[in-house]
């Protein structure tokens, strides 16, 4: 996953990039041609100071061809034709390339052949100009240019950074402060404020969403508590006259399975009804923190009073408990939580399956052998069926959620190789 940050700045780079990449041969051949433009400038000037210069000594004819030869020993890259013509010869700039016998190396040379004037009458100019330095030139400044376009774009990556990472700090403020808060904890929130405006609105709108979203959850919960404490009592009623209409002498047998199906159904609300008041006492935080608790040998004696529901489903149970492993919790929430875990792992379950613990210093693990994969998408919400085959009342596992929670401890679900596995690390 991407940040927002680099999902923008990835498309400007690239961006940048490709007018780089375009840029250099574009860059190198306008150089190269604004200093080809300037050497030939160059030329021509050349040849009209030339041209000048000569026609100023006014020299006789028969002196002439004895100048030019001179000229010719002693300019370099000038080369003066000494078979005048009564007219004009039509100019050629070009490039070539040849040996050079003075640098004794094959150079590229600017030529321009032209004419100029010498006492009424035309004579064939050449002037060269060795093009290796006008390449060094303008590969140097092409560099150059590289070099700074490279720098200015570092500089402007550097800068969005750092100006995103000071624009965007208010709105990592309020992503952690939402990430710090808990529904179900009586703490306020509240965010900073931004000389920004957005996200001055953006934590104005979040806040007026949680504090409707709290007082709802509030409602909710205070309901749910006070219908469980008021159903308490007339459940109990309900139960022992139940319980009357058991010994009945006069029940037949019709009535008994009829009065047996309701006591199982009560039995069930009951077994709700307990729970919602459990996970109301834990949300209410109303457990004390409680002694030192010797885990080691309470899983041992709460494995021994299930026995009997491992020996009806003809299961095998392994033990793999590390001696005198401590925790500081409560007692009754701890019972609770592994009684959860291993009737959980009995109810999913296959006939003659297994099911192993393993208890270290920092984990508490219970595999057991199954068949499917809980729907892990509901596994800890409450009243929510993780399994289609073994369907329950969803608060078994939403109870040892909410015990590892108080604890702050982390529980994990797998399923590897036909085995649920869950894990607890304290």
């Amino acid at each position: 996953m991407k940040r927002l940050l680099d999902k923008t700045l990835r498309p400007l780079a690239i961006y940048a990039l490709i007018v780089l990449l375009l840029s250099i041969p574009a860059y190198y051949f306008i150089v190269d041609r604004i200093w080809i433009n300037e050497l030939d400038k160059h030329q021509y000037a050349l040849r009209d100071k030339i041209e000048s210069r000569l026609s100023k000594l006014n020299l006789p004819d028969s002196t002439i061809e004895q100048t030019i030869n001179i000229w010719n020993e002693i300019e370099p890259g000038f080369i003066l034709t000494s078979h005048p013509t009564d007219t004009v010869i039509k100019d050629s700039i070009y490039t070539s390339t040849r040996f050079d016998h003075f640098l004794q190396d094959t150079e590229q040379f600017r030529s321009l052949s032209t004419s100029v004037r010498i006492n009424h009458k035309y004579y064939r100019l050449l002037i060269e100009t060795n093009m290796e330095e006008t390449d060094e030139t303008v590969t140097a400044i092409s560099l150059t240019a590289i070099f700074f376009f490279l720098l200015l774009l570092g500089g402007f990556i550097f800068l969005i950074r750092r100006l995103s990472a000071s624009i965007w700090q208010p709105f990592y403020v309020t992503l952690n402060t939402i990430k710090k808060f808990k529904l179900n904890s009586d703490e306020g929130i509240s965010f900073e404020n931004s000389n920004i405006q957005e996200f001055n609105e953006l934590n104005d709108s979040l806040g007026k969403l949680l504090i409707r979203n709290v007082n709802v959850y509030k409602q909710q919960k205070e309901f749910t508590e006070n219908v469980s404490h008021e159903l308490q009592t007339p459940l109990a009623i309900v139960q022992s006259k139940m319980d009357l209409l058991f010994q009945h002498p006069a029940l037949t047998d019709e009535q008994y399975t009829i009065i047996e199906s309701a006591n199982t159904a009560l039995t069930r609300v009951s077994r709700i009804n307990k729970n919602l008041l459990l996970l109301a006492r834990i949300e209410n935080r109303q457990f004390a923190v409680g002694d030192t608790i010797n885990l080691s040998l309470l899983l041992t004696d709460l494995t021994d009073i299930l026995t009997e529901h491992l020996e009806g489903k003809q299961l095998t149970l392994e033990k793999k408990i590390q001696p005198d492993v401590s925790l500081q919790t409560n007692t009754v929430l701890i019972e609770v939580l592994i009684n959860n875990l291993l009737i959980n792992a009995i109810k999913h379950n296959i006939p003659h399956g297994r099911i192993s613990i393993e208890l270290t210093t920092n984990q508490l693990r219970i595999i057991n052998t199954g068949t499917n994969s809980l729907a892990e998408h509901n596994l800890f919400r409450r009243f929510s069926t993780t399994s289609a085959i073994n369907p329950g009342s969803g608060l078994g596992l939403a109870i040892i959620k909410q015990i590892c929670d108080l604890y702050q401890w982390q529980v994990n679900y797998n399923f590897i190789n036909k085995q649920h596995i869950f894990k607890i690390s304290f």
